[in-house]
């Protein structure tokens, strides 16, 4: 009888204990009709634990290319909340702007006339059913999403994008025709092998239209053992850059020999930080 007792008892404050459990809440989700795109999206929002609508703060805005709950927000999201803690204070406050996927590889690529660079890199055609987006979806984050943000948060200027593979495809082309919407340019293995690396081809000409605002560029390359034409293409692009790129682009290029094309994200948003915003509290 004494042991059901006690038996009844823990049964009674484990189910106390679920009872007044709480959700752990680090931002929130909002869907946009996109008119651009024709279709919703789905924007998952971080703000900064001072973020309130009653004062007159506002904050810097970092935006990510593979934005979804099971992509890269998360993890992103802890990065810039440990680096902004008061007793790190590395950068300002910001907040976090996740672009969740529909369809990464049509959004994220250029137009091109065929496929058959694909098998250099060793694709298959038949995988990419879709692509060519990325003049789209370039609008959209200018003229929709951008402007969602502002509207809606206590944003102000200041703009950084992150993009890694294929995200760091898009965020090099928005780097070299649309330098202005962002400040800040974090590019990780990017997919310039894309149309036989037009975008570099390209880079030249593009830069010298587009070189007069004020940029920040960090380039991280993976091991080049592991991915070769990854890595050249990163190293391509910082050599562009810094050859075209004129006085107002600023290029940090890092290369991670222990990480491979799939691990290397992590560890390189944390070094991009560090590289652009070298002095922390306690440093200053």
């Amino acid at each position: 009888m004494k042991r059901s007792i006690t038996i009844l008892l823990l049964f009674i404050n484990a189910f106390t204990f679920a009872q007044t459990a709480n959700p752990i809440v680090i931002g929130q989700s909002v869907e946009i009709l996109s008119k651009v795109l024709n279709e919703q999206r789905r924007i998952n929002i971080y703000l900064p634990d001072e973020y309130s609508k009653n004062d007159t703060t506002q904050y810097p805005v970092i935006y990510i290319i593979d934005g979804g709950m099971q992509e890269d927000f998360l993890h992103i999201t802890g990065i810039v909340q440990f680096n902004t803690q008061p007793w790190i204070n590395r950068f300002p406050k910001s907040i976090v702007v996740g672009i969740e996927n529909v369809d990464r590889k049509r959004d994220c690529s250029f137009a091109v006339d065929n496929l058959d660079f694909l098998k250099r890199v060793g694709f298959k055609k038949e995988y990419y059913t879709t692509y060519g987006g990325s003049a789209a979806y370039i609008k959209f984050i200018a003229t929709e999403l951008q402007p969602y943000i502002s509207k809606n948060y206590k944003a102000n200027n200041y703009k950084t994008v992150i993009g890694e593979s294929f995200a760091g495809l898009l965020t090099t082309e928005i780097l070299l025709k649309h330098r202005e919407l962002f400040d800040t340019y974090i590019i990780m293995s990017p997919s310039l092998w894309w149309g036989n690396e037009l975008l570099l081809k390209d880079a030249p000409a593009l830069l010298g239209v587009k070189n007069k605002t004020k940029v920040n560029v960090y380039i991280g390359a993976c091991n080049k053992k592991e991915d070769k034409i990854m890595y050249d293409d990163a190293t391509a692009l910082r050599d562009v850059l810094k050859k075209y790129g004129g006085p107002e682009t600023t290029v940090f290029y890092d290369y991670l020999p222990a990480e491979i094309h799939s691990t290397m994200l992590h560890q390189s948003v944390y070094n991009a930080f560090k590289l652009i915003y070298p002095k922390t509290a306690y440093q200053k």
